[in-house]
């Protein structure tokens, strides 16, 4: 009996050392991946728009970049046409496709202005708009143009009728705003900042993204936000609107 009770103690001694030096080990390998981590050099912006060459963009479902888009003043500038054929658009959209990133930009609008910058655009001849697949951060004239009057889910800085800003930090038509986009799949975190204010958080990637997309106009819409994966787009909806200082940083 005494040598049963010797070889149960023994047992469970071995037991415990085992599972404290494999806890030993997890624990230092997750000390060298943080060590490894830290080590890393820290991500790089890289210019998208350097105010100079429109390198790097064409137009959505299009090769080039047309006269509608001009250089002016270290901007990219959009002037509506006064006349386009039924369906035409004059989206501009990256070469380069991301996936986790932070995106600075700055925009300007026009008086009863509206535009937006997209992301997550899958460019494909199905496809007519950008905005089929690209949820968009809402560029507005929030006093003149009628969208604003149609809920804070579209006025300037809020994820299109989805999520509002938290306040109103837009600079009067005519004056630059400074706009942050962070999406991060590997967090399932995204969020606006405009003008030095963090306006809307959001859920990129998962069930929550999904519920939020079903409460909204693109609930039906097969593509929308579908694609982890895809370009950033600037907007043609009819209206002047000028970006300029267009970096990103992958994250």
């Amino acid at each position: 009996m005494k040598n049963l009770v010797l070889i149960i103690f023994m047992a469970m001694v071995a037991f415990s050392c085992k599972d404290k030096a494999e806890k030993n080990q997890k624990e230092m390998e997750s000390e060298r991946v943080a060590e490894a981590e830290a080590e890393k050099p820290p991500a790089e912006w890289t210019v998208l728009f350097d105010g100079s060459s429109f390198d790097g963009w064409k137009e959505y479902n299009k090769e080039g970049v047309s006269d509608n888009w001009k250089l002016e003043d270290g901007a990219m500038v959009f002037y509506p046409p006064t006349e386009r054929e039924e369906g035409e658009a004059f989206n501009l959209v990256t070469e380069k496709e991301y996936t986790d990133f932070i995106l600075s930009l700055e925009w300007k609008i026009s008086e009863g202005g509206n535009s937006g910058v997209f992301w997550g655009v899958n460019e494909t001849p199905e496809l007519s708009e950008a905005y089929q697949t690209g949820p968009e951060v809402q560029v507005l004239d929030n006093e003149k143009h009628p969208d604003a009057k149609n809920g804070t889910t579209h006025q300037a800085g809020s994820l299109y009728d989805m999520i509002a800003p938290s306040e109103d930090v837009t600079k009067p038509v005519g004056e630059w705003n400074t706009m942050v986009i962070t999406i991060n799949h590997k967090e399932q975190k995204g969020s606006i900042s405009l003008n030095g204010t963090d306006v809307v958080d959001f859920p990129v990637g998962n069930e929550m993204w999904n519920v939020m997309v079903s409460k909204s106009k693109f609930a039906d819409w097969d593509h929308f936000g579908k694609f982890t994966t895809g370009k950033i787009g600037m907007q043609d909806h009819g209206n002047m609107v000028s970006f300029r200082d267009i970096k990103i940083k992958e994250l």
